[in-house]
């Protein structure tokens, strides 16, 4: 697979998003030809494809870099194709943005840890000198993120990527389909490159091959089209003559909630996607670009093959399991909230976490009192009376970059369980921002008191610490 070892064993490649539309095609594609290993956080998943023969599944909890680290042992190459746009708690305080920098981190401090020796991150087309949406500057901040570890990186940027299962194509399908007119706001004349699956196949194939393909390369099929020639001959393909009528002056706004209501998925799904559709996303030529070309299959031809004899759209592979885990996630009753902050110049995670701990205590004067022991635990405790509210413990100190408090008793936490919650502070980027991050906290309050009291609480007091960092730094 051209990827030197140390040893005579075959190149084990590690999949982080096997089960989505992209993640599955790769693995059917490389099943038998090297050793697969599937990283998965769902239980279902582990119940129901935990001893398919020819590909190791294992479990890793992708918010832990522990569990991240421990699942990349023995790894010589990451495919990363994690995008945080589904919940995995059932209360989440987190934009997708600062999820999908989070779980970056994790892996690109997993790499490091295991010795990983490469990295291949399939991400989205990045328009240049442009304003990003919030979406395209998520990925470029991955992206950043994956290569800050000192591992060999090779980014696949990708348009609209056309193949049975995938969201983008469904969106549009259902568009054309339940549609009588189509009305076209202005970002429909944006131009782009989709691609098709098999090339995207094609793309990872070369560079398991050529170990010289380090960077980032634009990929797509042949044609240039804007989204509304993209509908047009979708719509010619399914036999349809839905009209096309340009309009002026739906917003963006409008336009997510359009596509949601009509192709029936999720606003978490649509949103970030059609936030991106106002730039113009071609691809920049490229040697890995240059050498797809030659076979590459046009779009026509991707969505052809795509659809099933009755002319709907295939179900993305994830959507099998979805609902269970929506179940289990429901059930678990499970936190995640995290807060990106400003570090403020010569500061490290570790002085946030301490300013923290004094700074709180002086928000909350009237209600709470802070104390720390010299064996790293953590006592928040009702004022003028002899009641633990919460009880944390430091449990690891990565050279002040990463700190972890474990959540270890008080009244306000449910601690019965193994999965306890834990708290943490981290530096990303750089050092430009640290990460407050709360993970798997399990609440002791009823659930809906907890939402409207102690949720909300929480929320507030690391927006306001995130105020008390901002102007730390410009003092």
């Amino acid at each position: 697979m051209g990827v030197v070892v140390n040893d005579a064993r075959p190149p084990r490649l590690a999949i982080a998003g096997a089960t989505g539309f992209v993640g599955s095609s790769i693995l059917e594609h490389l099943k038998g030809r090297c050793q697969v290993r599937c990283l998965t956080r769902s239980l279902n998943v582990m119940k129901d494809r935990g001893k398919e023969d020819g590909v190791e599944w294992v479990h890793c909890d992708s918010h832990s870099k522990s569990s991240v680290s421990e699942a990349l042992r023995d790894v010589d190459v990451l495919i990363y194709l994690i995008h945080s746009m589904v919940p995995t708690s059932r209360l989440s305080q987190a934009s997708f943005e600062d999820l999908d920098l989070l779980l970056a981190d994790n892996f690109a401090r997993g790499c490091r840890e295991q010795g990983v020796k490469r990295i291949i991150y399939i991400s989205g087309l990045i328009p240049e000198g442009e304003a990003l949406s919030r979406h395209l500057s998520s990925r470029h901040e991955v992206e950043t993120t994956l290569g800050e570890g000192g591992i060999a990186l090779t980014t696949m940027r990708c348009g609209l990527i056309v193949g049975p299962g995938g969201s983008s194509l469904r969106i549009l399908i259902n568009l054309v389909r339940r549609l009588p007119v189509m009305f076209l706001p202005s970002w429909t004349l944006s131009k782009t490159q989709p691609i098709a699956i098999k090339d995207v196949l094609r793309g990872l194939d070369i560079c398991l091959e050529d170990q010289s393909l380090i960077g980032s390369f634009d990929i797509g099929c042949p044609e240039i089209l804007t989204y509304r020639e993209m509908m047009k001959a979708t719509a010619k393909m399914m036999g349809k003559r839905t009209p096309l009528v340009p309009v002026r002056g739906i917003s963006i706004g409008l336009s997510k909630r359009w596509v949601a209501t009509v192709s029936g998925c999720s606003m978490q799904l649509v949103a970030p996607l059609v936030d991106s559709l106002c730039h113009d996303m071609v691809v920049r030529q490229n040697p890995l670009q240059d050498r797809l070309l030659e076979e590459s299959v046009s779009f026509g031809e991707a969505v052809k093959s795509s659809m099933e004899i009755n002319g709907l759209p295939k179900s993305n592979p994830r959507q099998v399991i979805r609902s269970r885990d929506d179940s289990v996630i429901r059930s678990e009753r499970r936190v995640r909230s995290v807060q990106r902050l400003h570090l403020p110049p010569g500061k490290t995670a570790y002085w946030v976490m301490e300013e923290y701990l004094r700074w709180l205590p002086g928000l909350l004067r009237y209600l709470i009192e802070c104390r720390v022991e010299e064996n790293g635990r953590v006592l928040f405790r009702l004022r003028g009376m002899n009641l633990t509210l919460l009880e944390l413990q430091l449990l690891r100190n990565e050279n002040e970059e990463l700190l972890v408090l474990g959540i270890t008793g008080g009244v306000l936490a449910s601690v019965k369980d193994e999965a306890r919650g834990r708290f943490e502070f981290r530096e990303i980027l750089g050092g430009k921002y640290v990460m407050a991050a709360l993970h798997d906290f399990s609440p002791r309050l009823p659930w809906y008191l907890y939402n409207f009291t102690q949720a909300a609480a929480h929320l507030y007091v690391m927006k306001s610490f995130g105020k008390h960092l901002k102007e730390y730094s410009e003092s």
